[in-house]
């Protein structure tokens, strides 16, 4: 009997030493559950305030902006239930935070300026309001800038390469060395030791190039580019023309790198006359304050002046001189290389069939410019679509060639002196 209940006794142990290895085991995989539970909850939470403390800073960021908000709405508010302002600008900054304003172009004030207002900013030819009673200086004024006169562009602008223009690679590429080089690599001409052209004239007759030659510049050059409109300069009004080039240059300096496009430069650049009208002498000054501006005592910097006519002989000597217009570039009209490259450029885009010669269309077209033959593409178009065809064949463009030839006899052709700029 005892040796059974030994062996009873020890089959016990056994199986209570199985049975704490079981429960060890099960008591294991429960803990691992429960943990991998709360890590779980854990991950969530934190997602949670991830998100509570994101929404919190953007519910922040939006209180902060409504405030600016209102507070600007109030300034503006108050503006307008303050007394008028007068408009001036600061002659010279004086010690003791005194300045010297002058009003209408004609009264001169010695005049203070208010706490709030930041005095480092008060230089010479800023525009300032002033007080009607006391005649202080409340707040500056952003630079004069005629929106009528001259449109800046930049940014992004469409996308257009210099293959788009044909047969003037020697052309574009001196304007490219003139206008593109100088902006964009400056130190190249630092280590020659020599000046870049400040401005660029490209004469030519009409329908050339001229233009686009400028379009291409303002779309691949990182620069901004203002265009100006030479009508706006002329007027009757003493100073109105040259008020407008110093806003100009103005705002071409503040603004670098800048290019400034001048098309059809003649009408307010021509010779100087002995007599004329209050119109042509005005006309006279705005000449010699854009004379002022490109040989003054202002370095022009990295700004860049690009103008156009198909006058050159109508224009004063005075203008053409090196120093002041350093490179002219003449836009001819096309040989018949030239004119088959830019039939090829034209007639890239349309829908065609058929073998299409284009030199003889080519040969067909004598004296046509650049423009010509964008209408040439425009007519043969226009005579598949009368003929019910989505596509241009050869025929078109013979019958539209021949068509415009007839067209351009009755065209008055631009000529000029060889030897213009010269007395």
């Amino acid at each position: 009997m005892s040796g059974q209940e030994d062996a009873v006794l020890r089959r016990d142990e056994v199986a209570a030493v199985y049975c704490k290895r079981l429960l060890k085991k099960e008591l294991e995989s429960r803990l691992r559950a429960v943990s991998s539970t709360f890590t779980d909850i854990g991950y969530r939470y934190g997602e949670v305030a991830v998100k509570i403390f994101m929404f919190g800073c953007s519910v922040k960021e939006d209180l902060n902006a409504a405030k600016k908000e209102l507070k600007r709405t109030e300034e503006i508010l108050n503006s307008f239930k303050s007394a008028a302002q007068v408009l001036g600008e600061v002659v010279n900054p004086l010690e003791n935070e005194r300045f010297l304003v002058e009003v209408n172009n004609t009264t001169s004030y010695l005049v203070g300026c208010e706490s709030k207002v930041n005095k480092e900013k008060l230089i010479s030819g800023t525009r300032v309001a002033l007080d009607m009673a006391s005649i202080t200086i409340r707040r500056f004024l952003p630079p004069k800038f005629n929106p009528f006169g001259y449109s800046i562009l930049r940014g992004r602008r469409v996308k257009m390469n210099y293959s788009a223009v044909g047969g003037l690679s020697d052309q574009l590429r001196e304007l490219r060395e003139c206008i593109e080089l100088p902006l964009m690599n400056p130190e190249l001409f630092l280590r020659v030791g020599v000046k870049p052209p400040k401005a660029i004239l490209l004469y030519g007759p009409p329908g050339t190039g001229k233009t686009l030659l400028a379009k291409l510049i303002a779309i691949n050059v990182d620069a901004n580019f203002l265009k100006v409109g030479t009508s706006v300069m002329v007027s009757g009004f003493l100073g109105h023309g040259a008020r407008t080039i110093c806003e100009l240059m103005t705002c071409a300096r503040d603004n670098q790198p800048c290019i400034i496009f001048i098309d059809e430069i003649d009408t307010i650049c021509g010779r100087r006359l002995r007599d004329g009208t209050g119109t042509d002498r005005e006309i006279q000054r705005t000449m010699m304050e854009l004379l002022n501006q490109l040989d003054g005592f202002d370095q022009l910097g990295k700004v860049k002046m690009l103008m156009t006519t198909n006058r050159p002989d109508m224009l004063d000597p005075a203008l053409l001189r090196p120093g002041r217009i350093d490179k002219k570039i003449e836009i001819p009209l096309p040989n018949e290389h030239s004119r088959l490259e830019i039939l090829k450029v034209h007639a890239a885009r349309m829908a065609k069939q058929g073998e299409i010669d284009y030199e003889a269309v080519v040969k067909l077209s004598e004296g046509f410019n650049g423009a010509d033959l964008r209408n040439v593409c425009t007519e043969a178009g226009t005579f598949a679509i009368r003929a019910g065809r989505e596509h241009v064949i050869q025929e078109d463009l013979m019958k539209a060639v021949r068509k415009l030839k007839e067209v351009k006899k009755l065209e008055a052709s631009a000529h000029y002196r060889a030897d213009f700029g010269k007395d």
